[in-house]
């Protein structure tokens, strides 16, 4: 029965949102998005968890004021009243679109989010749940305005991201990060941005069944843990550094392409701060695989699923960590 329920309220959130994406109108779009809420909010609550319905609760509120922000700016803009005031109307709409993505300066709310929830919830929150709005905000064209975002949402996650112990916030400070690149590829080609998307939601998959299947949570339990298995240690660095970006990883890729993108369109300035607030963030990432080497802790403070010989993510984070050369491959042959 509890597995029906789930079945249920997934189906319908991603339901929600293609309605939300597949409108023709923007009070059908409010509609997807609003179903898409109302669907994700019961996969979130647990009883038994005080943290997770306090981060349920936190997200209801933040998305509910999110989509009045949102239905306020469509019938402003519907109305055709004031119409000089039609780009602030439009910076309304995009601010509401990228509260419910939670990217900078509209992150208030989610690395909080994120601290509550278990590694399920923290996947959708950290892909699915953004691909309504940001295929939304492909509709608006205010350049400057996205600039800003972008480089706000690099800055703001390289210096937060420093000092986090848990690897949900580390995660969510990491999408935030991601979301600027996303963002910057959007405005110009959405092929770009797909591709970095489809990349980028196999990482965190990655990432993510990993943290699951080893009940990790934090980083000591990653230097714990890792000290007892040298093969997976390796994978967990090589993941690291791949959603950092650096070179030779998958992790690289969508970058490469975007940076080319914005070259080739006479945007040098962000293209420098997008690589250089980039570097902040690949700062913690690769801090934790240099701790990871250098410590070698012992004491067993925590409990994590020692059946790690599984040959599934051996495969998965192999194809990962080594998926740019494969595609440069691809690329070749056509």
């Amino acid at each position: 029965m509890f597995n029906l329920y789930k079945l249920l309220f997934v189906s319908t959130t991603m339901i929600g949102s293609m309605i939300s994406i597949s409108s023709y109108s923007w009070f059908g779009m409010w509609m997807g998005l609003e179903i898409n809420l109302l669907s994700i909010i019961p996969l979130m609550s647990n009883s038994n968890n005080m943290f997770n319905n306090e981060a349920t609760l936190k997200y209801f509120i933040t998305q509910v004021m999110a989509s009045s922000l949102l239905l306020f700016s469509i019938i402003l803009m519907s109305s055709n009243i004031l119409e000089n005031w039609e780009n602030n109307f439009s910076m309304i709409f995009n601010s509401s679109l990228l509260t419910k993505m939670g990217v900078a300066p509209f992150h208030f709310w989610f690395p909080e989010v994120m601290e509550g929830l278990n590694w399920n919830n923290c996947l959708l929150l950290l892909t699915w749940q953004k691909l309504a709005p940001m295929i939304l905000l492909m509709y608006n064209n205010m350049i400057l305005f996205f600039s800003l975002i972008i480089i706000m949402s690099m800055m703001i996650s390289g210096i937060m991201g420093i000092n986090q112990l848990s690897m949900r916030k580390i995660m969510a400070y990491s999408s935030i990060n991601h979301m600027g690149w996303m963002i910057s590829s959007m405005i110009f080609m959405e092929n770009i941005w797909l591709i970095y998307f489809l990349i980028y939601f196999l990482m965190t998959l990655n990432m993510i069944m990993m943290f699951k299947i080893l009940n990790i949570f934090y980083l000591k339990q990653i230097f714990i843990m890792l000290n007892k298995n040298k093969l997976m240690k390796m994978f967990f660095i090589l993941n690291f550094l791949s959603l950092g970006g650096l070179p030779p990883f998958l992790g690289f890729l969508p970058k490469w392409m975007t940076i080319q993108l914005l070259i080739e369109n006479n945007f040098f300035m962000i293209s420098m701060i997008m690589v250089l607030m980039t570097l902040m963030t690949m700062y913690f990432y690769i801090r934790i695989t240099f701790t990871t080497f250098m410590i070698n802790m012992n004491e067993m403070n925590f409990t994590f699923n020692n059946n790690i010989s599984n040959w599934n993510i051996m495969i998965m984070n192999f194809l990962i960590t080594m998926g740019l050369l494969f595609s440069t491959l691809i690329f070749n042959f056509y």
